[in-house]
């Protein structure tokens, strides 16, 4: 049973659990509008509201024309979300079908174009939002995982039969956490994708584990290039097919980035700081 979801703070059932997550409604939409959706886990120290506020997703939703989703995680585990080997398959399940729950809400009460779903994490919710990726590309369309990855204390990649599109991006050979090696864990995604024949974007900035050094382009939000990876990518591309292949990466997405695995040029420069 689904509550009447309102644009902000909601809580469902899922698992006999009370959940809650952010959701984010473009302004002016109409009920003819068929919206994508991007589910968008937050980071270790971070929080729903912080993903909202640091990504601009308000603002994006607005301009770009999509929903977002922004779960809050349960609060029983040390990382957060459940992508790490020592977490039970039970409570990584249970992880899955929370997400299956808010798909199934948000579907109901808002006019949703089910070929576009997406998932996008940061840090620990990348790597849960690589697990997410392979359980559930049966409706996933594509994913973006920043500083995420797989192998070692992580689960490995699922290897799905729907292949899906995903956006890779760390920060560099000191891009570390806790115990965690980002760009090894990221480059082993890299590898388990190639294998499977899933269209890549690299994208490799200086920064180590911080905030990406997006740039925002004239007139749209900080992460438009990466949203737009999102919209370019609907569920039903052949497998490995990409519009990128043909033409230019979209505006917004910054020159460290690039098609195919060990393609993207290492950002140089400053950084704003922060970090793990």
């Amino acid at each position: 049973m689904c509550p009447n979801l309102v644009a902000g703070l909601n809580t469902i059932q899922s698992n006999g659990n009370a959940r809650d997550f952010i959701l984010v409604l473009p302004a002016n939409s109409n009920p003819a509008e068929k919206l994508p959706v991007l589910f968008l886990w937050h980071w270790l120290g971070g929080s729903p509201d912080d993903f909202l506020n640091v990504a601009e997703v308000q603002a994006a939703s607005d301009q770009q024309r999509f929903i977002a989703v922004i779960p809050k995680s349960k609060g029983d585990l040390i990382f957060k979300w459940p992508f790490n080997i020592t977490d039970s398959q039970g409570r990584l399940d249970e992880e899955l079908t929370f997400f299956d729950d808010m798909l199934s809400c948000v579907s109901q009460e808002q006019n949703v174009n089910l070929s576009c779903v997406s998932s996008v994490g940061v840090s620990a919710g990348a790597l849960f939002t690589d697990q997410l990726a392979s359980a559930r590309a049966d409706y996933l369309a594509s994913f973006v995982s920043m500083s995420g990855g797989v192998d070692g204390l992580i689960r490995p990649w699922g290897h799905p039969s729907h292949r899906l599109p995903g956006l890779v991006l760390w920060g560099g050979s000191n891009d570390m956490c806790i115990v965690i090696d980002f760009q090894t864990a990221s480059q082993a995604l890299e590898s388990a994708l190639m294998t499977d024949g899933n269209f890549v974007v690299e994208c490799l900035h200086n920064c180590g584990h911080s905030e990406p050094p997006f740039e925002a382009p004239i007139g749209k939000s900080k992460y438009a290039g990466m949203w737009q990876f999102v919209l370019d990518h609907p569920f039903w591309l052949p497998a490995g097919e990409s519009p990128y292949l043909t033409n230019p990466l979209p505006v917004g997405m910054p020159p460290w980035c690039a098609v195919g695995i060990g393609n993207a040029v290492q950002r140089t420069g400053p950084c704003a700081g922060g970090g793990c």
